[in-house]
């Protein structure tokens, strides 16, 4: 049994995220999230870190009507490996929803990620605290950036690519979040989850 239970809402899709943690050597997790967009889908994953809250490895498998994707994802000495497995067909009901066809599961391009210490499950608030926790930016100088290579997970394809991120410590419990084209002003508990983040998702108490 983990001892922690984080819940959030998400705010930009019909959907929700619960989390069952625990910190006391690094972090463990264990979630569900649903949503309902670009097809209604389940995802569970479980995430490991080592005690200074690099990743060591995630296992996400997402699944909606005729279809079931899953990948494992783990680093080490700076390199990531997926292991992926895939039932049915997401593009038939991608395109069922009017959307264009999902990427293949796993890692086209690996050598981009080497040097990447955290992952981002899309859609998910939990993985914003990774490297909030490992930069300790609750601690750190309030507006000095950090840029992340960082292994972004897509959902629900679990299409896994490079992506430069930046996280810069506002203080008052805050931390701007910003990609190529988004920007959001998180807010985060003591522990460094999120409790709003603007667009996406807010936890529910």
């Amino acid at each position: 049994m983990l001892p922690d239970s984080l819940f959030w809402e998400r705010v930009d899709v019909s959907g929700a995220e619960q989390a069952l943690v625990d910190t006391r050597a690094g972090l463990y997790a264990r979630g569900t999230a649903v949503a309902v967009d670009p097809v209604a889908y389940t995802c569970r994953y479980e995430l490991r870190t080592d005690p200074g809250w690099v990743t060591a490895h995630l296992d996400v498998t997402a699944e909606g009507a005729g279809w079931r994707r899953s990948i494992r994802l783990e680093l080490a000495a700076g390199r990531w490996r997926a292991t992926t497995a895939e039932q049915g067909n997401l593009d038939a009901a991608l395109a069922a929803a009017g959307h264009a066809r999902a990427g293949l599961p796993g890692i086209e391009e690996p050598d981009l990620l080497y040097g990447a210490f955290d992952v981002d499950l899309g859609g998910s608030p939990l993985t914003n605290t990774l490297p909030i926790r490992r930069l300790e930016l609750l601690k750190a100088e309030a507006g000095v950036s950090h840029r992340l290579n960082v292994a972004w997970v897509l959902l629900p394809s679990l299409e896994v690519v490079q992506a430069d991120q930046i996280y810069t410590p506002l203080g008052d419990h805050r931390v701007r979040y910003a990609s190529e084209t988004f920007s959001a002003d998180l807010t985060v508990d003591d522990e460094g989850f999120v409790t709003d983040y603007p667009g996406l998702a807010r936890a529910v108490r």
